[in-house]
């Protein structure tokens, strides 16, 4: 019989880093890492891919599964009519299988899914400061400067509940963050394998 993998999930405000983080925490562990793809009513953007980038699903899918409980989590974000959320079917199998699963979500979706997986390994990533933060979203140049004034407020909503996580971890050096990161997961390993 397989080992059960293990959920960690990745929080943190937009502009933090989590995405270039991950992707080079996947690179460099050599733990069974498997993203979970979120399904989202958002249109794809230039170059996403459906079931890779996200699962594109219209309003009335998203709501049928909804209605179903196939999703650990879901919520509207920032406000704009969209949905984002996290299908069971992307964890429970993946865990059962021995594989430890990512999820990168929010601050309400993270106390979402520790209530179906309480010994899930939470991780809150953030930039150095709130202003360091606004200047990264500036310079993406996607977004207007009214959204990034509204992701600004999430964010420090967002802040609000970091007590809640594990582990912090700093983005405003990619390669300690990313050590940091591998530690963290190395580290949680070793418990896991001692507590077999």
């Amino acid at each position: 019989m397989a080992q059960a993998g293990k959920l960690v999930i990745i929080s943190g405000p937009s502009g933090a880093g989590k995405s270039t983080l991950l992707g080079e925490v996947f690179r460099r562990s050599d733990l069974p890492l498997e993203w979970s793809v979120s399904a989202t009513t958002r249109s794809p953007r230039a170059g996403e891919v459906d079931g890779c980038d996200y699962h594109f699903l219209s309003d009335e899918q998203f709501q049928r599964k909804r209605d179903a409980g196939e999703f650990l989590e879901c919520f509207e974000v920032y406000s704009r009519g969209y949905w984002y959320g996290t299908l069971e079917a992307e964890v429970a199998p993946r865990l059962e299988a021995g594989n430890w699963v990512v999820l990168e979500i929010d601050v309400e979706g993270t106390m979402a899914v520790i209530k179906r997986y309480p010994d899930a390994v939470t991780v809150f990533v953030r930039a150095r400061s709130p202003e360091e933060l606004g200047q990264r979203l500036q310079a993406r140049g996607t977004e207007s400067a009214e959204e990034i004034e509204r992701r600004l407020q999430v964010a420090r909503r967002e802040m609000q509940s970091i007590d809640f996580y594990q582990h912090i971890v700093i983005n405003d050096d990619v390669e300690q963050a990313t050590q940091k990161l591998c530690e963290i997961l190395k580290q949680t390993n070793s418990e896991k394998t001692q507590t077999r």
